[in-house]
């Protein structure tokens, strides 16, 4: 039975990579868990609940000695000399920006999975931390942004006047982007959104959004799930699109992302310049270099045209409860695929490719990057034509002669109704006429 450790983060992380709920399940596959005293109280996660759920306190020598160490950021070389030869360390470890991380962890002699590498197939879903943290990320991008605006996003009528909505452009309409346009939209702001990929035109306006299509010949696809690229004519086409936006919104939130580069240029120093004082920009890719220019990771920059700039890194550990929930559950599916036994003991096999994406160390042994993941798309249904009866014409004389048989019947009724009725039905017929000939 291996013994699990779930550390206590850096000064600057809330989150927690276990909480008391998904300690029980880590039990119930038969590890013992020690939880570093602390751990979760950022998160609102006492010491006595995850006691309560099971697990021993301890001290950070203990959870990081541990055989199998959970955590939510990459550790720091102080933490990585804690690890002991042949132990698992799971975590965000971004190796493709992370060489040095890698190369460190090698020489400790461990095991490092990372939870960021999770391959975009169906089954790895439940364990694709990128989607869970970019999802709250969106939200929270959202009432950063409101926090800072200085009026409401949704449009009112008051006695005091008309208030006009806010209108918000986001850039990128991926998980991320999907959660800043439907929170933005629920607010009451007019949302629109742009994105390379056009099939998701349909996801964006469903939750409120407008989605601005840029016009080139380019169909952005990808083999992997994630986002690639774009060509020089749709960068050309889209840096036209966000300067007419730039003078029109009121607000701007960028997500675009691609994995192991820098963040893609899409808001240049021209444009801020052409926003409203007051305006808000959130670059929520501020830390991989930013989508807009003078953002600065981790800092709040207030331009000399009155234009604020967020280039806050931490917005899923604003929400330290929720986020650690969600990635507490995607750890805890990682460690079922690991633990097919649930006898407590993870076995690593490299013939399954969501293990095999995620394992960037072995025993010492760098094992990055592992081999191209082909996500297969399902194949465009083709409609069906469908043949519609063709209608059989009534003849002439048959018209004619349900025409009279109706005539008939309404001046039998007429004939043999009370007083009252045939003057109402010829005020009726009167009625129909002249309003006839005056609308037509």
């Amino acid at each position: 039975m291996s013994l699990i450790g779930v550390v206590a983060e850096q000064e600057a992380e809330s989150r927690v990579a276990a909480t008391p709920e998904t300690v029980k399940v880590i039990r119930s596959l038969g590890y013992d868990v020690v939880v570093e005293k602390g751990a979760g109280a950022k998160a609102s996660f006492p010491d006595s609940a995850y006691e309560a759920a099971g697990a021993k306190l301890g001290s950070s020598a203990d959870s990081w000695g541990a055989d199998i160490v959970l955590t939510v950021s990459a550790p720091s070389d102080s933490e990585i000399s804690k690890l002991k030869k042949g132990s698992v360390l799971v975590g965000v470890l971004s190796p493709a920006l992370k060489p040095e991380l890698l190369e460190a962890l090698s020489k400790q002699g461990v095991t490092a999975l990372a939870m960021d590498a999770v391959p975009r197939i169906s089954r790895a879903q439940s364990m694709d931390v990128l989607s869970s943290m970019a999802n709250i990320a969106g939200y929270r991008a959202v009432i950063e942004a409101a926090h800072e605006f200085g009026r409401f996003f949704t449009g009112q009528v008051t006695a005091a006047g008309k208030v006009a909505p806010a209108k918000v452009l986001v850039a990128g309409a991926g998980v991320a982007g999907l959660a800043a346009i439907g929170s933005a939209s629920s607010l009451g702001a007019i949302v629109r959104a742009t994105d390379p990929r056009p099939e998701v035109a349909d996801q964006v306006k469903s939750i409120g959004g407008e989605y601005l299509l840029v016009e080139v010949d380019e169909q952005m696809q990808s083999s992997d799930g994630y986002a690639k690229e774009t060509s020089k004519a749709y960068e050309q086409r889209a840096a036209e699109i966000y300067s007419e936006q730039a003078a029109d919104v009121d607000i701007i939130i960028t997500t675009a992302l691609i994995p192991g580069r820098p963040a893609p240029k899409l808001i240049t120093a021209e444009d801020v310049a052409l926003m409203k004082p007051g305006s808000v920009i959130v670059d929520m890719a501020a830390a991989q270099g930013g989508n807009v220019a003078g953002s600065v990771a981790g800092k709040k920059i207030v331009t000399a045209n009155g234009v604020t700039i967020l280039g806050y890194t931490d917005l899923p550990s604003r929400l330290p409860a929720q986020s650690s929930q969600l990635y507490g559950t995607n750890l805890v599916n990682l460690l079922k695929l690991l633990t097919p036994g649930k006898d407590g003991k993870a076995v690593i096999d490299f013939e399954d490719v969501v293990m095999r994406s995620v394992t960037v160390v072995k025993d010492g042994a760098t094992t990055w990057p592992p081999p191209p993941v082909q996500v297969s798309a399902a194949p465009v249904a083709k409609a069906e034509p469908v043949v519609i009866p063709e209608k059989k014409k009534m003849s002439g004389s048959t018209r004619a002669a349900l025409i009279a048989l109706g005539l008939a019947a309404l001046f039998g009724v007429v004939t043999l109704a009370p007083a009252p009725l045939p003057e109402h039905f010829l005020v009726l017929m009167l009625s129909v006429v002249i309003g006839f000939y005056v609308i037509g």
